[in-house]
């Protein structure tokens, strides 16, 4: 579940203003009951069990909004503490949801899960243009793999420093699509707070925090 913090800061300060309005209502209200039993006929009196009702009426609502305000508060103060400690997620190797990875210093590592065993699981690997660059055909055991890439091209040169994105087309032995979930891994460079749920940046990329699957120290 997504929260948006900034659009809880608002319907607090609605709470807020809706709060003091009650208030207000209700001065009024005990004020305007005050006034009528001072000028009331003696020989016809006010009927008090109205105002009663309405007095309990009034005090029923302001309870309301006030714990309605409580609510609101406690849900802004978990937001606000969950943000804060994704702070704690940079400088620490993380695992998530995806397929583009960074090639640098020579290599570039996917990892995919496999949900059976396909002895015919090609995997290719595309450009920042989507381009394919690269391709080859191996073996995936059910569960986790991994794949590194060493950067070499179709045509044999070796490849920038990037961004790459994998997809891989498994098959198991009956030539029946096996089904693939890829994973990339890296260090939390930064973490963006403004949006409605925090992203973080690893290898130059940004990652939902919801994408995130495991964090190593």
């Amino acid at each position: 579940m997504q929260i948006n913090g900034n659009s809880v800061l608002s319907n607090l300060g609605q709470a807020a203003a809706s709060q003091a309005t009650i208030a207000e209502n209700f001065d009024d209200f005990l004020s305007l009951l005050t006034t009528q039993l001072q000028n009331q006929n003696p020989l016809e009196p006010l009927d008090t069990n109205e105002f009663t009702a309405q007095l309990v009426q009034f005090t029923s609502v302001e309870q309301s909004i006030a714990t309605n305000k409580n609510l609101e508060q406690l849900v802004a103060l978990s937001v606000t503490n969950a943000f804060t400690s994704t702070v704690g997620y940079i400088g620490k190797t993380v695992v998530a949801a995806g397929d583009t990875a960074q090639f640098a210093d020579g290599e570039a590592t996917w990892n995919y899960s496999l949900s059976a065993p396909s002895p015919e699981t090609k995997i290719t690997i595309h450009n920042s243009a989507g381009i394919p660059v690269y391709s080859e055909t191996r073996a995936g055991n059910s569960g986790n793999n991994t794949f590194v890439w060493d950067g070499q091209l179709e045509n044999g040169t070796q490849a920038p420093d990037g961004a790459y994105s994998i997809s891989i087309d498994a098959k198991d032995a009956s030539g029946n699509t096996v089904g693939v979930s890829t994973e990339i891994e890296g260090v939390v460079q930064a973490v963006d707070l403004t949006g409605t749920e925090p992203i973080l940046t690893v290898n130059d990329q940004e990652i939902p925090l919801a994408n995130v699957r495991a964090i190593k120290s």
